[in-house]
């Protein structure tokens, strides 16, 4: 049985969000098509609340380009120095907008008693360009770094 959270975002992602479905199954479809996938009803759950908050998201204040970001202890506790270095370069790549590295950090720190890795933080960045407009080129980038297609200098 499968016990991650990432794991029902990947099969979401793949099966509805990848694809050119053009009618999504409802909320309860939804779960019961993950249940019979083999998903724990509580992690089906913890996905669709992370999901939801996502969605829920208002604008950030950081609309300028030139503002930095200094990672507090929490942060640097479940990010490690890998994933905290890859935030700042997709944002330097201008894949992450400032806005879009703040609901990356947000939602990476979400993930409950968790140290967050390099591929679960790949996935919740490309998570996090899909719920947002206007960013088909950050998804592609996103995509090809997750599947590594994309240069070497990339990964």
């Amino acid at each position: 049985m499968n016990e991650d959270i990432f794991d029902v975002l990947i099969y979401l992602f793949e099966n509805y969000m990848d694809s050119e479905v053009d009618i999504i199954p409802d909320t309860h479809m939804l779960q019961t098509e993950l249940k019979a996938a083999g998903f724990n009803s509580s992690i089906i759950l913890k996905a669709f609340e992370w999901l939801d908050t996502l969605a829920l998201q208002e604008e950030t204040l950081f609309k300028s380009a030139n503002n930095f970001r200094i990672f507090c202890a929490e942060e640097c506790h479940k990010l490690n120095m890998e994933c905290r270095n890859l935030i700042l370069f997709l944002q330097r790549l201008d894949i992450l907008t400032p806005t879009t590295r703040e609901l990356v950090i947000d939602r990476a720190m979400a993930i409950e008693n968790k140290h967050i890795d390099i591929e679960e933080l790949k996935w919740i960045s490309l998570i996090v360009l899909l719920s947002q407009e206007d960013e088909e080129l950050a998804i592609a980038h996103m995509e090809n770094i997750i599947y590594q297609e994309a240069p070497a200098f990339l990964n």
